[in-house]
């Protein structure tokens, strides 16, 4: 073999040097690598950087935003590796995306894919690889069931990102315009659980572990069928969004009462804002968010506190009434008359304002579901 002035470790004839492990790689982790990638190791970074067409600066920036250390210039690199720079640049250059968009495409992809495999294996597989018998080992039964396994979570992963992709997708062309793809008027919550950090002083690390994934897993399924969007889980706390008010409230109050009918969970405390909220990445910023999170921290036991703009919009839909005083009077007018009264779903009763850091003074609002709601 002939190694070039650029370093790239190509031979006279142009071919890659066939795959080396690294001091100290694990056979059956090479084996594994392969299996899941498909391919053998082949390429340096600059061998793949020069592959695909990119400068070893694009290359870079690429391979860090999927979330990837440096590997200098070790043979760690596969020909689908070449083959992802090669499409990424070439939307590039075809104008479909500018390279800082590429970047982030690559990020949030690496983002989110990181989390869910960080899970596939350290609770899914780990599980299904425990020896069936006495003297085997974890490793001698981790190959074939990944073997089996990889096709069929391979097909599921593309499915589930179609649904997803297609149902966002959907939401966008509903916007109303440009600017509310960006910046939109969302209401937004954070479900945080009480006393978590005296919990994990008492708890065993096993324990805490399947409370939270309990915890995460209850919220995660009922904002998913109330028709809410998980932005995200913090062990403690969850943060959610809706489209409006009204299905934000109900999934705020249903996880209130789940969460306080099992004896096993803390109890829970969620603060809610209605308002613009920039949209980046599958996460929420903004003063709305902070907002959000501010209530959170002063709620109640079991309880909702919402922002004043959140409860005019509650009003405004027809959700809740503008205060006790006016239900009460429109249940009247409406027996006079021999018609049924309005049916309100929540109930709002003003709490005293107070300072909020950051936010000035604010009005919160106690939301509790309305006695003769047909939720």
């Amino acid at each position: 073999m002939t190694v070039d002035d650029t370093g790239s470790g190509a031979g006279a004839d142009g071919r890659v040097d066939p795959p080396a492990a690294e001091p100290g790689d694990d056979p059956l982790a090479l084996r594994l690598e392969q299996l899941i990638l498909g391919a053998e190791r082949r390429y340096t970074p600059f061998q793949a950087a020069r592959s695909a067409g990119v400068s070893m600066e694009l290359a870079s920036r690429f391979w860090r935003a999927m979330g990837f250390a440096d590997i200098g210039q070790a043979k760690a690199l596969t020909e689908a590796d070449v083959l992802a720079l090669r499409r990424l640049a070439g939307l590039v250059e075809a104008g479909l995306l500018s390279e800082a968009m590429a970047v982030q495409v690559a990020r949030s992809t690496g983002q989110t894919t990181a989390r869910l495999a960080e899970w596939q294996i350290d609770s899914f597989l780990e599980g299904l690889t425990e020896p069936p018998e006495p003297g085997m080992t974890r490793t001698e039964v981790t190959y074939p069931i990944v073997e089996l396994l990889l096709p069929e979570l391979e097909e599921f992963l593309v499915y589930v990102w179609r649904r997803q992709l297609a149902a966002s997708a959907g939401r966008v062309v509903q916007a109303a315009d440009d600017e509310e793809m960006v910046d939109r008027r969302l209401a937004v919550a954070f479900a945080d659980l009480v006393g978590f950090t005296r919990l994990t002083r008492r708890m065993e690390e096993e324990e805490l572990g399947e409370l939270v994934e309990a915890f995460e897993t209850t919220a995660a399924d009922l904002v998913a069928a109330r028709g809410g969007r998980l932005i995200k889980t913090l062990g403690d706390e969850v943060l959610y969004a809706a489209d409006d008010a009204g299905t934000a409230a109900d999934i705020a109050l249903r996880l209130v009462e789940t969460m306080s009918n099992d004896e096993t969970m803390p109890e829970l405390r969620v603060g809610m804002a209605f308002g613009t909220v920039t949209t980046r990445m599958g996460d929420v910023f903004g003063t709305t968010v902070n907002l959000a999170s501010r209530l959170t921290s002063i709620a109640p036991r079991d309880a909702v506190l919402v922002d004043s703009a959140f409860a005019e919009e509650l009003i405004r839909t027809g959700d809740a009434p503008a205060s006790e005083a006016e239900a009460a009077e429109e249940a009247a007018a409406a027996e006079k008359e021999g018609k049924e009264p309005p049916v309100y779903r929540f109930a709002l009763q003003p709490m005293w304002q107070r300072p909020v850091r950051g936010l000035g003074v604010v009005e919160p609002w106690l939301l509790t579901r309305r006695g003769n709601s047909n939720e």
